[in-house]
């Protein structure tokens, strides 16, 4: 959120909404996905009405990271159906808005520390100002913040596959089997490298697309393949950690089977990874 206001935010919502969330004053969230828009972002059904002073939002959003908890959330939606992507605008909503209901949380497999929510807006009015940018140009806006979000989710997972990293190299330091530390054995230890040798590649290639970003750089191409090797790596480096733990590793006295669980998502949201590869295949 804080990457779209920065970019296209006015002078007043960058003072009224940005500051506040980048003090970690707020908490936001990024309204995009429904019921039947994930990949597709162009299907939204949502919509935003003028009405005088106001605009007025009807519509389901699914799968919103924060939108229970949150305090604020930007949110896309028609303005001009008939234009399809290019009649999609964006707005900041506070949450507290009348019209703003959360329907459910989800129950997921991991990351229960973040609610996931889907969320009704019903005749909920906001005013002009709340837009982002011009009518229409909501979809540009969105993707544009994909492109570093992608890079976020691909620092995230190189993060997890970090820890059960680290936690499986402690633990086959201390573990015994054979008598010596399990970490002797050549099979662990080759395991174990390939885990570090996958974790810093994706790490080269996640600082390479946020080089690109904070340099102001197109990186559409840089972050679709950093969140796509990262979220895979990840997934194979978290199994991997399990593995040494043997059958400790499948319970919950020790983190690797949460990580595991944290980091499966990582292949979903901001984009699937087979949305990434289309996204590096048609930059090629």
């Amino acid at each position: 959120m804080c990457s779209i206001l920065t970019a296209w935010g006015s002078e007043a919502q960058k003072e009224r909404w940005l500051k506040p969330l980048a003090r970690g004053a707020m908490i936001g969230a990024f309204a995009l996905t429904e019921p039947q828009a994930g990949s597709d972002a162009s299907a939204l059904r949502s919509t935003a009405w003028r009405d005088g002073g106001h605009y007025v939002l009807d519509g389901v959003k699914q799968f919103i990271t924060s939108g229970k908890h949150g305090d604020v959330a930007i949110v896309l939606a028609a303005t001009d159906r008939a234009a399809g992507k290019k009649g999609i605008s964006a707005f900041i909503v506070p949450t507290d808005a009348p019209g703003y209901s959360v329907e459910r949380v989800e129950h997921k497999a991991g990351q229960t520390a973040s609610d996931t929510a889907q969320i009704r807006f019903e005749n909920c009015r906001v005013p002009l100002e709340n837009r982002i940018g011009a009518e229409g140009e909501g979809y540009r806006i969105a993707l544009s913040g994909l492109e570093g979000g992608r890079i976020g989710i691909a620092s995230q997972a190189v993060g997890m596959a970090r820890a059960a990293f680290e936690a499986a190299l402690a633990y086959a330091r201390q573990r015994e089997a054979f008598g010596k530390p399990i970490f002797e054995h050549q099979a662990v230890q080759f395991r174990l490298a390939e885990m570090a040798m996958r974790i810093e590649a994706a790490r080269q290639l996640v600082w390479h697309a946020a080089s690109l970003k904070d340099a102001g750089q197109p990186c559409l191409k840089e972050a679709a393949m950093a969140k796509l090797l990262a979220s895979t790596m990840a997934e194979a480096v978290c199994s991997d950690a399990m593995q040494i733990h043997g059958g400790y590793g499948y319970v919950s006295d020790f983190p690797v089977e949460r990580i595991w669980r944290d980091v499966r998502v990582c292949q979903i949201y901001e984009g699937t990874s087979d949305v990434q590869k289309m996204l590096i295949a048609r930059a090629l």
